[in-house]
């Protein structure tokens, strides 16, 4: 991505973040940035064209992630520590796009069902870990669905977490706190 495209990335996605995606206008985007409207054309063909990039970039860099770190462990359990981890660490560093996509994730635009999709195919990901810690023995019996929404409601409550805490997070003792209340529930003992 080239300098100017970054730009108009980070800045549409600190302005939707902040204001909204109604709220926040073209010619607000280029002033900021400080590019003509032409040149944010050229890189971008609407607003909706950016806010399609910005969380299909989020979601991509999340699931690749969770791709990256759940392949390094083959117990399940480990697994899942490492989705939390990593969910944890992409609110830290990425909050504007967790922002963005729950933000957007309710309704019945075509905006929303696309972010809705996102996410169901994220929780997915996370089902079929969860499904196949079940089946090995390793996580207890439950209905995987429901377990991996609930793992991926911590990327809520973390936000949540983050904003009414006003400031940084240390992110390994949030980390330990939902070991021992939500992953040690999971174990198969």
């Amino acid at each position: 991505m080239n300098k100017t495209k970054r730009k108009i990335f980070e800045t549409s996605m600190k302005l939707f973040a902040e204001k909204g995606y109604e709220a926040t206008s073209i010619e607000e985007i280029t002033a900021t940035v400080g590019v003509a409207k032409g040149t944010l054309y050229y890189h971008f063909s609407s607003k909706e064209e950016i806010f399609n990039f910005l969380v299909e970039e989020g979601i991509k860099l999340l699931q690749n992630s969770i791709d990256i770190k759940t392949s390094k462990h083959s117990n399940y359990i480990d697994k899942i520590k490492a989705i939390v981890l990593i969910q944890i660490k992409i609110i830290v560093k990425y909050e504007d796009i967790i922002t963005i996509l729950l933000s957007q994730f309710w309704g019945n635009e075509e905006r929303n069902k696309k972010c809705q999709n996102h996410v169901y195919e994220y929780i997915s990901k996370i089902e079929k870990i969860v499904q196949e810690g079940i089946e090995k023995g390793e996580i207890k019996n439950g209905d995987s669905r429901a377990i991996a929404s609930e793992i991926y409601g911590l990327i809520c409550s973390t936000l949540v977490y983050k904003k009414r805490e006003g400031s940084q997070i240390d992110i390994m003792k949030l980390y330990h706190e939902y070991e021992n209340t939500v992953i040690n529930g999971l174990r198969n003992k």
